[in-house]
């Protein structure tokens, strides 16, 4: 790694793969920018000290990141604080565009504020490939065929390239 290269530790928390899928393309869109990235579930992603930004994204449910992404944000905060911080969540399917009210997750966007993430947006989901219960087996039928994915690939990789180029801007001055 050169001074050049930024790393970046891009960690998520998904349920279904979904968010997953959101934290590779983020991670895909820093590599391409020039950044070294770490791509992993929050529960087995590092320490972020070694990093020289932070990317977390969570699966939201009922106004709610998953616990796995929370206590990430909680375990790190003396960290998350000392370098840029980027959240993400991830969650509204179907035919509407969803209640600010109902999804954004108002213990993360508190966080967020206290620790002074740079950007925290909310990507459409995907209704799950493999329902396991009454809920998400009746979003699977319920949910006509063109809302069953909303992630927005083009905005992913948008988002992905300010981040990018954030993280890019110090190495560049030097």
């Amino acid at each position: 790694m050169t001074a050049t290269e930024p790393k970046v530790l891009v960690a998520y928390a998904s349920k279904h793969g979904a968010t997953r899928e959101i934290a590779e393309a983020v991670a895909a869109g820093l590599r391409e920018a020039g950044c070294t990235v770490d791509c992993r579930a929050a529960h087995d992603a590092p320490r972020p000290d070694g990093y020289d930004a932070v990317v977390l994204g969570s699966a939201t449910y009922v106004k709610r990141w998953r616990r796995e992404a929370r206590r990430f944000l909680h375990d790190h905060r003396d960290a998350l604080a000392q370098r840029p911080l980027w959240l993400f969540s991830s969650g509204p399917i179907g035919e509407q565009d969803p209640d600010p009210d109902w999804i954004e997750p108002s213990a993360v966007l508190k966080a967020a504020e206290q620790l002074g993430a740079r950007d925290h947006v909310v990507f459409g989901g995907r209704v799950p490939a493999d329902p396991h219960n009454f809920v998400e087996r009746a979003m699977a039928r319920d949910t006509p065929a063109e809302f069953a994915d909303r992630r927005d690939w083009d905005e992913i990789r948008a988002w992905a390239r300010t981040i990018a180029a954030a993280v890019n801007a110090p190495a560049a001055a030097h």
